[in-house]
């Protein structure tokens, strides 16, 4: 499937709505990614205007939510939408929700950067682990807003099926954090800010599976919500 769903109906104006709306998302999106990028880089390097601004872009991403919120709310009460139409403002209402909590994710770990850099003397060389479970989460998203841009569900499963490697990678993380709190008790505050950012990727993670979820359900009429890796690989050969 592709843009094609958008720009065949008789009025001109619901298709240049559809896709204003569709950018808008996808701006949305960029904005979060760059949250999460400023974001693990302010904790590896210990940069505190990174993390601050990372703070500030919050504010954009929760405007931008309301704002497509409302177009949506808009175009369902004057358009009346109904088959594909309305399950792409469906799904919009939701990934945009899906974002947002992952601005706050972002926000979150930029947050414990600015904690931990003061506390920390910038030793964050021994968090690498953390940095390559950042990595798996970015791909992730990246890949979940490159499904929504193209229309093209074929790779879900492949984003889907990574939530896997983030999820071993966060256990081995709070296993080596509770060695370390266990070796010295004075590290058990740090390591606890440094667990947050951990289960903040996490979540992210989770996230991600969400909107390529909505995604299948935009594209393919069917709720997929809830079925496990194996199943949804299944479903989406049917």
């Amino acid at each position: 499937m592709d843009n094609s769903k958008i720009g065949h109906h008789i009025s001109g104006q619901f298709n240049k709505e559809l896709e204003d709306v569709r950018n808008k998302v996808l701006t949305m999106g960029g904005l979060v990614e760059q949250q999460i990028e400023l974001a693990v880089t302010a904790f590896s390097t210990g940069d505190l205007e990174m993390a601050e601004l990372v703070i500030k872009q919050d504010n954009q991403v929760d405007a931008l939510e309301m704002a497509i919120d409302q177009e949506c709310m808009q175009i369902l009460a004057l358009r009346q939408p109904a088959a594909f139409d309305l399950r792409l403002l469906i799904t919009v209402i939701k990934v945009i929700n899906e974002l947002e909590r992952v601005g706050d994710m972002a926000e979150r770990i930029a947050e414990m950067a600015i904690q931990l850099s003061s506390a920390d003397n910038n030793k964050h060389d021994q968090y690498y682990e953390l940095e390559h479970m950042a990595e798996l989460v970015q791909e992730m998203l990246h890949g979940a807003l490159d499904v929504f841009a193209r229309m093209n569900i074929e790779d879900v499963t492949a984003i889907t099926g990574l939530d896997e490697n983030v999820d071993r990678e966060y256990g081995s993380i709070i296993r080596q954090l509770i060695t370390r709190m266990m070796e010295d008790p004075r590290n058990i505050t740090r390591m606890l800010d440094v667990l947050w950012i951990a289960r903040s990727l996490e979540r992210i993670g989770d996230h991600a599976c969400n909107v390529c979820e909505h995604l299948i359900y935009m594209v393919k009429g069917e709720d997929v919500r809830h079925l496990t890796q194996e199943e949804l690989e299944k479903k989406m050969k049917e």
